[in-house]
């Protein structure tokens, strides 16, 4: 064991001068690998994820981010809970299975999660610097915190888990640098526009999927879906053109 952690922390190259090792690139591939499979809404991120958890957990916990090796374990349990979310199949009205669909947070879910955030910060900033040897307790306390919430987000698909994974990582890529990790800032950096472009699929994804639901709802309190038999034309959707003709008016307003 002790012979394969040598291996992992031992020098692959350099960059500027600041020595990578092999487990840090582990970690670059698998975790760009995982955050490009999230924003394409790729079930393959929570494996890749799990790997990246793996080599961050030796990684930090080399260099003293004792905060962000514990968080590695954290993320493991939550990546193996959002591969089950992730796996499940929702079924409508007809039967028809489908993924789960990508939603906005409520109000409660968001509040209620900063709250614990924060108070997860403060507790473990404190903890770090009167009980280890960490120089950077509260920055290593923030990312702790506010990515265990951005994962629990991940893994129901809320919209809003991007902004929380775009704030941590903003507060990641210099403690990084500070710490001479310079490919894992690197990575970071790639993190943050991978997130950008993540919220802007998201987003988009999110509002077809309500302008879908928008269309399959009925009209109004009293109508009723028509049916789609030999009769019924579908036509363009235009200002002045209407979803659905049919040649059996009679029997339509029968049924109304």
């Amino acid at each position: 064991m002790e012979a394969l952690t040598a291996l992992l922390q031992s020098q692959l190259f350099s960059i500027a001068g600041q020595p990578v090792s092999v487990v840090e690139a582990i970690g670059f591939l698998t975790g760009a690998l995982c955050v490009w499979a999230v924003a394409r809404g790729s079930i393959l991120n929570w494996p890749l994820g799990l790997a990246n958890n793996l080599a961050f957990l030796v990684l930090f916990a080399g260099v003293g981010l004792y905060a962000d090796a514990a968080l590695q374990v954290a993320f493991g349990v939550l990546g193996v809970y959002g591969w089950i979310v992730w796996a499940r199949r929702t079924r409508d009205g007809a039967g028809v299975a489908s993924a789960v669909p990508i939603r906005r947070a409520r109000g409660r879910e968001l509040i209620v999660g900063t709250l614990i955030a924060l108070v997860a910060t403060v507790g473990v900033g404190y903890l770090l610097a009167a009980e280890t040897n960490s120089q950077v307790p509260w920055p290593d306390a923030f990312i702790l915190a506010f990515s265990l919430f951005a994962t629990w987000g991940q893994a129901r698909k809320l919209l809003e888990q991007w902004w929380i994974w775009i704030a941590v990582d903003v507060v990641s890529i210099p403690l990084y640098l500070v710490k001479g990790l310079w490919l894992t800032a690197l990575l970071y950096t790639g993190f943050l526009a991978l997130c950008v472009y993540g919220l802007a699929r998201w987003t988009r994804e999110y509002r077809a999927g309500r302008a879908d639901d928008d269309l399959a709802a009925p009209a109004g309190r009293g109508a009723q879906p028509v049916p789609a038999g030999r009769g019924a034309q579908r036509v363009p959707a235009g200002r002045g053109a209407e979803r659905l003709e049919t040649r059996e008016p009679a029997e339509i307003e029968a049924r109304a």
